[in-house]
């Protein structure tokens, strides 16, 4: 019986060790499952209707006093006498608007926060006296600007403090961008040689335009006599017609046959004639002209050398942009996840946000089955998508050539039917059910 006893009591110890472990277990588990749920974030303090996490502790905090003369201040700048009904759509659109430039500027400040910048006085002072020039003609006018926006110095200053720390922030992103490498700018030069730095075969033309051909065959006779560059001057003055040339001795620089490939006779007359040979009268559009060629211009090709500060400058505003672009897709959702909105002052850019999967701003008639008043404009139910043709994504179209897009063919072609074929890239459609 004894050994028996002591059985039960290690048995029961052991049960008791168990509950203890599941005990610490459920807690450690209700912890994770807190933390995942987001009930571990943290509440808006009452009296305010944002709270931003990771910012200076002065912008933190969004008060209601505060959303509430910025409401004000916004429905003036928008040209409203008074604030829209409360609860209709034009007062949630204009709260909307206030909370997300309230909600940015406290981002901003964050952001300016972790790139270590900052704003000077100076350069507030200079932004300040650079917007009094532009906008406002009197120290007056800027005066009654500020009444009758119902804002204070101290609010333009801080409006002109964000717009500072955005310039300081945008060139420290640049900043931090990589600079182009010496491989890089070689394969943009390989790849742009023919189109960038080759200059096409030219000449340098001198022309006498006028729609009457006895005018143009006048002019010709003079210059044949004397094809000068001062007696250019004159006939050109006394028979063109054509304002470009005519104060200029006729003169036309820098023809390419690319130039005037639909020209025809024209083209012929200025590419097939000899130098300071009098060519005319060729008629076109409605034209008669005399032609002579007075320079040849061969092909010339830029060296790589040449070139490379040009394609390196092209190159670092290319990476600079991307730079650009990588910040502004992460920074909703990277400051979203800092920010908390308190009930009923909830939008898109609050971690607490929960909206219907509707796009923010669209009539809530595109969603129903038969409203009182329909929709003027919906959004697309899918996303748009940007593709690009194979093989055309290049360092010069990083973002591709769009593949163009074009409806199917509902029809099939029969067989033996000649001229049917589909257009290159398009696929036939599938046959009717």
């Amino acid at each position: 019986m004894g050994a028996k006893a002591g059985q039960n009591e290690k048995s029961a110890g052991r049960q008791r060790l168990a509950l203890i472990l599941f005990g610490v277990l459920f807690v450690v588990l209700f912890a994770v499952i807190a933390v995942s749920e987001g009930l571990s974030k943290p509440s808006v303090p009452e009296g305010d209707v944002v709270l931003v996490e990771d910012v200076p502790a002065d912008v933190g905090q969004i008060s209601e006093a505060e959303f509430r003369r910025a409401l004000v201040q916004q429905s003036l700048g928008q040209g409203a006498k008074k604030l829209p009904k409360e609860g209709s759509k034009k007062y949630e659109e204009l709260k909307e608007a206030t909370l997300g430039e309230l909600i940015n500027a406290a981002w901003i400040q964050g952001a300016a926060e972790e790139f270590d910048v900052s704003a000077t006085k100076k350069q507030l002072d200079e932004e300040l006296e650079k917007i009094k020039e532009q906008n406002f003609p009197t120290p007056a006018a800027y005066k009654e600007f500020l009444e009758t926006s119902k804002l204070t110095q101290a609010d333009v200053d801080a409006r002109i403090k964000l717009q500072v720390l955005s310039n300081q922030i945008t060139k420290k992103i640049q900043g931090n961008a990589a600079q182009p490498s010496a491989a890089e700018i070689s394969d943009y030069y390989d790849a742009a040689k023919a189109t960038q730095f080759t200059t096409k075969p030219s000449r340098d033309i001198r022309v006498v335009v006028n729609k009457d051909k006895a005018k143009v065959e006048a002019a010709k006779a003079a210059l044949e006599q004397d094809d000068s560059p001062a007696n250019w001057k004159k006939v050109a003055q006394k028979y063109s017609s054509d304002p470009t040339t005519k104060s200029k001795g006729g003169l036309q620089p820098a023809l390419t046959e690319e130039l005037l490939a639909t020209a025809g006779p024209l083209k012929d007359a200025i590419f097939d004639s000899a130098t300071n040979e009098i060519v005319g009268p060729v008629q076109y559009q409605g034209n008669y002209t005399v032609i002579e060629v007075v320079k040849l211009k061969p092909e010339k090709v830029q060296t790589l050398d040449e070139a490379k500060a040009q394609i390196s400058n092209t190159l670092v505003q290319q990476k600079q942009e991307d730079a650009i672009n990588q910040f502004v897709t992460a920074w909703q959702s990277k400051w979203g996840a800092r920010t908390f909105c308190a009930s009923g002052f909830e939008i898109e850019s609050c971690s607490n946000y929960r909206g219907d999967g509707r796009p923010s701003g669209a009539d809530p008639a595109c969603y129903e089955a038969d409203p009182k008043k329909p929709a003027t404009e919906c959004p697309s139910p899918v996303t748009p998508t940007k593709p690009t043709l194979p093989g055309k994504v290049t360092i010069l179209q990083p973002g591709g050539e769009p593949f163009p897009q074009r409806p199917i063919p509902v029809t099939r072609a029969e067989p033996g039917d000649e001229g049917a074929a589909l257009p290159e890239g398009v696929r036939e459609a599938p046959p009717a059910e």
